[in-house]
């Protein structure tokens, strides 16, 4: 009966204990973890020197925010996962109620420091205050982190371009051994290229203009005398929403490229052609000063873009002084004319028909005052009398006046003949013709090539 007891309150015993083990609070004392204890966070945590720590890193890209391409910025939101071992971590989860991890304060454990070369600027988000323990010894470690980092932008097929940034991960004091051949960090991967990719694709939230493509993972070592140093490197890709680019700003210049060809309709005689040519260029002007405000102007090539804007420029530049040479010329053979212009009358008569009646009246009264004077000056003066002389000039005034009716019919109709027929044209008007035939076909011929090359230029595979 004692015996029996006995093993009663043993059982009882035990079972008060494993019920005081099922708690975190268990786990930590067993491993005497507090933030008192410095064997936790003051060195790096292997039981031997020599021993090298691997830290594996994963990367998912949740959000491409912004890219800066006047600044050169990459500006991703990205989930940073950080996993090594600790050495003097260990417990069985079957004496802690199946507990196999742990949450506690990231500062009572030790962290490597690790770094992104490319950041310009750090996240202002407090960092996650936990990490996570596992009964095994692995530390595990989570951040999300707004990144504002350098990328070099090819923006040589813009807005066709696909842009490449990087971000490269390494330790900076657990990497520099001066005085010893211990590689005493190592970074590697978590996951490959492929598994990455996939899992950033999954978890994109936004992607602002861009289109994310890959995302390729690498990792290599620099080793130098003295000097040991490891990377990670996660190389982003992505490509450019480039509708709206072409919209708003490709299409515009082609189509102020397709007025001024249309301008060849209007006539030269005018100064309406001119002005509207000088609009057309001064239009183009704004949209490369727009162009301006977007591109970096540390770029390696002049952008296809801006060969785009300035062969377009160039061209309609060209137009232009093709119109003012065409003017030139066709004012130079209206002057000319207009000196080898001249009609018998007395007095200018002017184009229209009114005009010439008025004109030809005023002849034909100088005539008869003319003629009359002659008769009367060529009679003897003792037959002279004031009868005769007014009778001889009112005859002389009436075939005057019966020759000057017809006269004035003929000229009337050869007038309007002239006038519905038109002048024609001099020397340099007709040589006008020419050149702006000759040149629309090679304007026409030139913009199709020109055309042509940029459109090969951005539709060629980026290297």
């Amino acid at each position: 009966m004692m015996l029996a007891g006995f093993f009663f309150l043993l059982l009882l015993t035990d079972g008060a204990s494993s019920v005081g083990n099922c708690s975190y609070q268990a786990v930590l004392k067993h491993l005497d973890l507090t933030r008192n204890n410095q064997l936790f966070y003051m060195s790096r945590p292997v039981d031997n020197h020599t021993k090298t720590t691997h830290v594996f890193l994963d990367v998912k890209l949740y959000a491409i925010l912004d890219i800066k391409e006047k600044d050169q910025q990459f500006v991703p939101y990205v989930w940073i996962t950080m996993e090594w071992h600790n050495d003097y971590i260990y417990w069985d989860p079957d004496q802690f109620c199946s507990i196999k991890s742990v949450s506690v304060p990231s500062e009572v454990m030790w962290k490597p420091d690790i770094t992104i070369e490319e950041m310009t600027e750090r996240d202002k988000a407090p960092p996650s205050p936990y990490l996570i323990i596992t009964n095994n010894g692995t530390v595990k470690v989570a951040n999300d982190q707004v990144l504002v980092s350098t990328c070099t932008m090819e923006t040589y097929k813009f807005p066709f371009d696909i842009q490449r940034c990087t971000l490269t991960f390494t330790s900076i004091v657990h990497s520099v051994l001066c005085f010893s051949s211990v590689k005493e960090l190592e970074l590697k991967p978590f996951v490959n290229s492929a598994e990455a990719t996939e899992d950033s694709r999954e978890v994109m939230r936004t992607q602002s203009e861009w289109l994310f493509i890959s995302m390729n993972v690498s990792n290599k070592s620099i080793e130098m005398d003295g000097f040991n140093q490891s990377f990670v490197i996660y190389t982003i890709t992505m490509k450019r929403r480039s509708a709206l680019y072409v919209v708003n700003f490709l299409l515009p210049i082609l189509f102020f490229l397709c007025l001024d060809l249309v301008s060849f309709l209007i006539s030269d005689s005018g100064g309406e052609k001119l002005s509207f040519k000088v609009t057309v260029l001064l239009a183009v002007t704004v949209m490369q000063l727009i162009l301006n405000e977007i591109l970096p102007s540390s770029s390696d090539k002049i952008p296809l873009v801006a060969i785009y804007c300035i062969g377009m420029f160039a061209m309609m530049m060209l137009s232009l002084v093709e119109t003012i040479v065409v003017m030139y010329l066709i004012e130079k053979d209206s002057a000319s004319q207009d000196d080898n212009e001249h009609i018998g009358l007395d007095v200018n008569c002017g184009d229209s028909p009114a005009n010439f009646l008025n004109c030809l009246e005023v002849n034909k009264r100088r005539h008869n005052e003319s003629s009359c004077s002659d008769s009367i000056g060529e009679m003897p003066s003792e037959l002279r009398s004031v009868d005769k002389e007014d009778s001889d000039c009112q005859l002389k005034n009436e075939s005057s006046e019966k020759l000057s009716g017809e006269a004035v019919r003929t000229l009337i109709l050869l007038l309007n003949s002239m006038k519905a027929e038109g002048k024609k044209p001099g020397y340099w008007t007709r040589m006008t013709k020419i050149i702006n035939k000759v040149f629309l076909g090679f304007y026409v011929t030139a913009a199709g090539l020109f055309l042509l090359c940029i459109f090969v230029g951005w539709t060629k595979e980026q290297d």
